[in-house]
């Protein structure tokens, strides 16, 4: 397992960087999602949380309620980072390795890193990130020559 940067312990506000790596390559894809707004999050939520349910039946020995909230919640964020921040369009694509969900956003903007949030205000926004460090086993990201993708890895 790859280092991933974390807050210091004695509570310092300042903004830190996430850990540059690339999601592990056992995940094959489920489905992928392209979104250039905000007013389509909603649709993307609606349809991440039925590729979910469908894997959840097909599957009945296992719970994936709390991981399709999770997911959901993850997916959420780092596209409306990516909408808000990137370039468009924003890609989201949704990747399974049995009970483990991995989530990619990707956007164009090469330009910028992705930066954890310090202790902010609230109303100041900068959480998705933190978001999604709490609620997946493991978040990174990585450039390509024609997009930034920020991944997450979720579930058993």
């Amino acid at each position: 397992m790859n280092s991933q940067t974390t807050p210091p312990d004695d509570g310092a506000s300042l903004d830190g960087g996430l850990r540059t790596s690339r999601p592990p390559a056992s995940f094959v894809p489920v489905h992928r999602w392209v979104i250039d707004s905000l007013g389509e999050l909603s649709a993307l939520r609606h349809a991440l949380q039925d590729q979910i349910n469908t894997r959840d039946h097909a599957a009945t020995d296992r719970d994936l309620g709390q991981v399709a909230q999770d997911l959901v919640l993850v997916a959420s964020e780092l596209a409306t980072n990516a909408i808000r921040h990137g370039r468009p369009p924003t890609i989201v694509q949704l990747l399974q390795d049995g009970p483990r969900f991995l989530l990619t956003v990707a956007d164009r903007d090469l330009g910028s890193e992705p930066r954890i949030a310090g202790d902010r205000p609230p109303g100041e926004g900068g959480f998705g990130l933190q978001i999604a460090r709490r609620l997946s086993r493991e978040v990174g990201w990585y450039r390509t020559d024609a997009v930034k993708v920020i991944w997450a890895e979720i579930g058993a």
